[in-house]
């Protein structure tokens, strides 16, 4: 048997039938499935069965990623530099032939070669910043990111791409929100589904994120499919998008308004010259001096209330800097907490108060355990959404003079200006 027969596995109780894959290991057989998905198998435990030979031709045995075959990015004057920064995740990822699995281990030249269809739109450099999945996301790693973000504008990148893992890319996004003033476009850009599968949504998001930096909307946005076909990616503003589904390939959403623009991938694929459109006002490229503020207080935790919770939580807390509270409704908890939450704040613990509701704002001015939280110390955030409240929230602690005058204004467009239905 060879790579590119298919083949059926039989395993102890479970039996595989697919593509077979090239393998790393003379130990291990990958077979990708017809859903799309890969599996790894230990060949001395299996018994195969060749069931059509050359169904698929592929050449080479190794993964992508290994290979030594250098990119070749060639310069065009008449083109816009965009600098993209790897930080790992499904976008930049490929199988591991020894067990079938994805891992993140692209770095950012091995994206032009796995998606040709970026070749000549712009000019291209890249870097590494981190090499992980994004659930290891940490905030050295968000601090090294905005330095990384920063050189490259510097140094005279007309926009910047940020391949991100989509778990955490929403608070990546805000953070650099705060932490860069910038006059060209950063856009964050990944990738629901990997590159092996015949419904990922890479090439799209990469591309489409390739023409929102190449743009005069000077923000940090979120770049992802808009639907769940292939027409057209959603671009949100980094402070206001939510991840609001686990595997859909239209996962992101701006929360409480509609996205602030969006690119046509059917236009661009006919080299449209509308393909971009904005809904709203925007920072305008060349508009803000490049700045940068990296400078970030890491001991700051996000709690959810739940009815019944334990008050000795709220011990875990003690010391720490800061405190983010998704609250129910306009801002609550239980009255029981209170008292703890007044001694956290009177030791030195900044206490801010968001809401799990998914729209609207805090208002602890209606009801009376709102009002005892006020009266406690607690800092409202408006309807500022409760992970961007905790990196904001980090943020201001290392660099805002006035923390609740800070958390209380909209720095980046995190609060709206009052919270009404937009569709």
């Amino acid at each position: 048997m060879n790579p590119g027969d298919r083949v059926r596995v039989d395993r102890a109780d479970r039996t595989y039938e697919g593509v077979l894959l090239p393998s790393s290991t003379d130990d291990h057989l990958v077979v990708k499935l017809e859903g799309g998905y890969n599996v790894g198998v230990d060949r001395a435990e299996a018994d195969v069965e060749v069931l059509a030979e050359d169904v698929y031709e592929i050449d080479g045995t190794d993964s992508v990623g290994d290979s030594d075959e250098a990119s070749e990015i060639e310069f065009d004057d008449d083109l816009p530099t965009i600098s993209l920064i790897s930080t790992g995740g499904t976008i930049a990822s490929t199988v591991d032939y020894r067990t079938g699995a994805v891992t993140a281990q692209f770095d950012a030249e091995d994206v032009l070669r796995a998606v040709p269809d970026l070749a000549g739109r712009a000019n291209y450099r890249g870097r590494v910043v981190a090499n992980i999945l994004s659930e290891n996301m940490e905030p050295p790693i968000w601090q090294d990111l905005a330095e990384a973000v920063y050189e490259e504008i510097e140094a005279g990148a007309d926009g910047v791409v940020v391949m991100h893992g989509t778990d955490t890319m929403q608070y990546s996004a805000s953070i650099l929100s705060f932490a860069l003033e910038t006059p060209v476009p950063i856009v964050f850009t990944g990738s629901q589904r990997s590159a092996d599968r015949p419904s990922s949504d890479n090439v799209m998001n990469a591309v489409c994120a390739v023409e929102a930096a190449k743009s005069d909307c000077a923000e940090v946005l979120v770049c992802m499919h808009g639907s769940e076909s292939d027409d057209v990616c959603a671009l949100h503003r980094g402070t206001r998008v939510r991840k609001n589904h686990t595997s859909r390939r239209d996962a992101f959403e701006t929360v409480g308004a509609e996205p602030l623009g969006a690119v046509d991938y059917d236009a661009l694929s006919d080299d449209g010259t509308d393909a971009i459109e904005f809904h709203r006002e925007h920072g305008e490229r060349g508009e803000a001096d490049l700045a940068i503020e990296p400078d970030l207080e890491s001991d700051v935790e996000l709690l959810k209330f739940t009815p019944g919770m334990d008050p000795a939580f709220l011990d875990v807390i003690e010391g720490s800097a800061g405190l983010v509270l998704e609250g129910t409704g306009l801002g609550h908890v239980h009255t029981d907490l209170i008292p703890r939450i007044e001694e956290l704040i009177e030791d030195g613990t900044t206490v801010v108060m968001t809401s799990q509701c998914l729209e609207g704002r805090v208002c602890d001015r209606v009801y009376d355990t709102g009002r005892d939280l006020l009266e406690a110390g607690v800092i409202e955030a408006g309807d500022t959404l409760p992970g961007t409240a905790k990196v904001k929230l980090m943020w201001t602690l290392a660099n805002a003079e006035d923390v609740e005058e800070a958390m209380q204004t909209s720095l980046a467009g995190e609060i709206q200006e009052r919270s009404v239905p937009w569709e």
